[in-house]
């Protein structure tokens, strides 16, 4: 049975909200959660854009049972691997073992705050690779020394490290991201329910690990209202990795967008309040192999009643698939 989890959207929630919602969330009897990990929303609408790694631990204390995990952390750009390892190594102690490390190439939107530039696509990918290896290093226990193409680390070492390390997740769009999560990670991330993906994952060393997808929704008793929200919010989603991870600012997602229409929303994310439109945009990635889907509620002040609506009628619908 396909495992469902809440995304803690960071960027369309305050910290305190966040907290609160993935507490609802576990309550309700989500089997997971995930985290954005974002310094700017995507469009000015969403309005938010906290540290993903305070709401973490915040998270990991409010919480008693679900599982948490970055969804994902670029630890190439505007972190180096050897602080992402330490966070992470810290969360997976506060949460008492419920945390997973997920990894990404990143997007420009975020990375570029520190003034370092944006590299091509060959490049970041290189460098993730890389950054995931130091990470694994670390977690390895005892002094870390490293001198390569693209990161240095000096006599590091994790003083306070979990028994059980984070396992890692990398996030996939094509074949050189597959193969680095062939190789490296321990469970395989992607926001497309395309088969291809896993298949080459498994062929590049996946094959049995864990897949996790991630599905936005728009939830709300006036099926109107929802899909105005998504197109407000969310439609940049449809860009894709290609698109999205290179366009610097929210200007630049409203130009992209601009001609957008609230249909064309609506045909790719399910909005209102049908119970079988939400279970038939699940089934794809379930179809395709994915062992977990995240939902992402669309619209921060929406939660609470997706949480109890996922409650009564979302959740026991989605356990029969």
């Amino acid at each position: 049975m396909v495992k469902i989890g809440y995304t803690m959207m960071t960027e369309q929630a305050g910290p305190r909200e966040l907290v609160e919602h993935v507490v609802h969330a576990e309550r309700v009897g989500f089997d997971f959660s995930v985290t954005s990990d974002h310094y700017s929303p995507w469009l000015d609408a969403q309005g938010h854009a906290p540290y993903a790694w305070s709401v973490l631990g915040a998270a990991a204390q409010a919480t008693s049972r679900i599982p948490l995990m970055t969804y994902v952390t670029c630890p190439t750009v505007r972190y180096h691997p050897a602080v992402v390892a330490q966070k992470a190594a810290t969360v997976q102690l506060l949460s008492q073992g419920r945390f997973r490390l997920g990894l990404g190439a990143g997007e420009n939107l975020n990375e570029h705050v520190v003034g370092g530039g944006w590299p091509v696509a060959d490049v970041r990918h290189e460098m993730l690779g890389e950054a995931v290896e130091i990470i694994h290093a670390l977690f390895a226990g005892g002094y870390v020394n490293h001198h390569g193409t693209h990161f240095d680390v000096e006599s590091a070492k994790l003083w306070d490290l979990p028994a059980e390390p984070p396992p890692i997740g990398i996030a996939v769009s094509g074949a050189q991201s597959c193969e680095i999560a062939g190789r490296l990670a321990d469970l395989v991330i992607a926001t497309e329910p395309k088969s291809e993906l896993l298949a080459d994952f498994d062929r590049y060393g996946g094959a049995g690990k864990p897949r996790v997808g991630q599905l936005p929704v728009c939830y709300d008793t006036d099926r109107d209202a929802a899909i105005t929200r998504a197109h407000d919010q969310f439609r940049w989603f449809g860009g894709g990795w290609k698109v999205n991870s290179e366009l610097p600012g929210t200007a630049g997602f409203a130009g992209a967008t601009q001609f957008v229409r609230p249909e064309d929303v609506a045909e790719s994310i399910p909005c209102g309040d049908d119970v079988d439109a939400f279970v038939e945009a699940v089934r794809p990635y379930v179809d395709a192999g994915f062992t977990e889907v995240a939902l992402v509620q669309v619209g921060g002040d929406s939660q609470h009643a997706f949480l109890d609506w996922a409650e009564a009628k979302l959740l026991p619908a989605l356990r029969r698939l």
